[in-house]
């Protein structure tokens, strides 16, 4: 602002500075104010020739003068009253300040204001100053030039003091916020590795999974690299529990022989138990049928040792043989149980040779009890059916197993395995000759009750007895029991004089429908309900007269057998 007063331009300093530097009285009329010097001959100063020097100050003494506050200007020293008159000086711009020489004479220089206390050395700094406690941070440059001060006129008489050369660069406030053109560039930032660090994982993926890849493909080629050494359980105990499957085989299987037998035009294979010490063996009478009046029969125990064996006896309606070998030592002899006892759902085991294969053991349960049966009748006069009031098993039979023992879980024989039924047929023997009906889980059993009766005869006698009543059946009765037919064959009595069923009373059209209470449906169960007990044993029998029911008792009789 230019109000007829020079005034005096300063650079911008930090509180040090300013504080050295005196600050300019204004001008009064009658003052003279000094013409700015020339900054081309700011380097060699000259003295003013008209105008009276200057009185010279002390610097060293401090002025006398009130202590002006830093709002207010300092007054400056009046000029002698000799001195020319004032003589307007022209303005001065920024442009043509130039500092005066240091040999220029010093102006008188006020002191800087005091302040009422001392300085805090731990007081809160100005924005932009360092405290005491931490280094002053570097001084950040504008971006944009700033034009230099304008120098200012010392009034008349006043010397002005001394200054440096000004800096090439400009003098600003500290901003620490600011981005100067001396600013120091941030440091680089480093590259992320992450993108290079995934790819080499993925080449490395990639890289084994075609590797792997490749020795897979050779492996399932070439069997593997290197010798195949397979993991296996280290060697155990050989032993079984004596009620377990293979505990009863081990001690069932040497008793057990296979017989191969010819003759006739035909041959067979079937399974056979040892007896006794003596060499008694028993059977199926289908299995030895073909060597019954010449043939040869071989009996094959399991330990591979072989021996002829000679027919001792055999009875069609029972399906029950015996055969003796002679000159072997160490026979074991299976122990007999008891068929009454055994009930549905005991287990069992079979032992055999189906279609030739030796010592084949096979386990299941009773699955029923008394099923009668019948098997035969391939000469079809009726002489070769076996009628057997049997144990009905789960345990596979098939043709071969045909007179093997069927063993309870102590290892005793409770049967002797027969019969199957096959998926077309009815019951009926396996053959003993390779048939190619197999097992559906359907086999049939002698109850060893009666197979030991049937046993003890043949090996006695030759010959075993069956228990009667006396009459003729007729079986072609499509009603429910077994009737009692008109005429017996060759036109002879149906009832048997004087036989069991004469003496109890019963008559020729009776319909007998059950024994002992057991219900019968046909002439065949009857027969067979019959033929599971002995002679001489009594029997209950309800029959149907006239739209009667009666009941009658009957001793059975004694029939040869063939």
């Amino acid at each position: 602002m230019n109000d007829g007063k020079p005034n005096w331009w300063s650079r911008p300093s930090t509180p040090p500075e300013a504080a050295r530097i005196p600050t300019p009285s204004p001008a009064e009329e009658g003052d003279f104010p000094l013409q700015a010097p020339d900054p081309a001959e700011s380097a060699v100063p000259e003295p003013a020739a008209e105008a009276p020097a200057a009185p010279t100050v002390d610097m060293t003494k401090e002025p006398a003068a009130a202590e002006p506050t830093p709002s207010e200007p300092t007054p400056a020293v009046p000029a002698p009253a000799e001195s020319a008159p004032a003589v307007p000086a022209p303005a001065v711009t920024a442009a043509e300040s130039v500092p005066a020489p240091e040999t220029r004479a010093v102006a008188a220089v006020p002191a800087a204001p005091r302040p009422l206390h001392e300085p805090d050395e731990y007081r809160t700094p100005p924005y932009g100053e360092p405290g005491p406690w931490a280094p002053a941070p570097p001084v950040q440059h504008p971006a944009a030039p700033v034009p230099p001060p304008q120098a200012a006129v010392p009034p008349q008489g006043a010397v002005p003091p001394p200054q440096g050369p000004v800096p090439p660069h400009a003098w600003g406030q500290y901003d620490p916020w600011g981005a100067g053109p001396g600013a120091v560039p941030p440091p680089p930032r480093k590259k992320s590795r992450r993108g290079l660090a995934l790819v080499g994982a993925l080449a490395f993926a990639l890289l084994t999974g075609v590797i792997g890849g490749g020795v897979g493909a050779y492996v399932e080629r070439n069997g593997g690299i290197g010798t195949v050494e397979l993991p296996q359980a280290e060697a155990g105990s050989a032993d079984r529990a004596p009620d377990s499957v293979a505990g009863i085989a081990a001690g069932a299987l040497p008793g057990v022989v296979t017989l191969h037998v010819s003759g006739g035009g035909s041959a067979g294979t079937g399974t056979g138990f040892v007896l006794d010490n003596r060499g008694h063996i028993l059977t199926n009478n289908h299995v030895v049928d073909a060597a019954a009046t010449s043939g040869d029969i071989t009996v094959t125990f399991s330990s591979g040792e072989t021996a002829s064996a000679k027919l001792i006896g055999k009875d069609t309606g029972y399906d029950l043989a015996v055969v003796q070998v002679t000159g072997v030592r160490g026979l074991k002899p299976l122990p007999l149980g008891n068929s009454d006892d055994v009930r549905v759902g005991d287990p069992v085991v079979a032992i055999g040779a189906p279609f030739d294969l030796s010592n084949t053991v096979t386990s299941g349960i009773i699955s029923a009890k008394e099923r009668p049966i019948t098997a035969g009748g391939e000469k079809g006069d009726g002489s070769d059916i076996s009628y057997v009031d049997a144990l009905q098993t789960d345990a596979p039979i098939n043709p071969g197993n045909s007179g093997g023992p069927l063993l309870d879980g102590k290892g005793r024989v409770i049967g002797i395995n027969s019969a199957i039924r096959a998926a077309g047929g009815s019951g009926e023997g396996d053959g003993g000759s390779g048939g190619q009906a197999g097992s559906i889980g359907l086999g049939f059993a002698i109850p060893v009750n009666q197979g030991k009766r049937v046993a003890e005869e043949l090996i006695n006698t030759g010959k075993a007895t069956h228990p009667v009543i006396g009459v003729s059946l007729d079986m072609q009765f499509n009603g429910d029991g077994a009737r009692v037919g008109d005429k017996g064959k060759d036109g002879t009595p149906s009832v048997t004089p004087d036989g069991p069923a004469a003496k109890a009373g019963l008559r020729p059209g009776d319909v007998i429908t059950k024994v002992d209470g057991q219900r019968v449906h046909n002439g065949e169960e009857l027969i067979v309900k019959i033929r599971a007990h002995r002679p001489g044993d009594a029997l209950a029998l309800t029959l149907t007269r006239d739209g009667r029911e009666l009941t009658r008792t009957v001793t059975l009789g004694s029939a040869q057998g063939t």
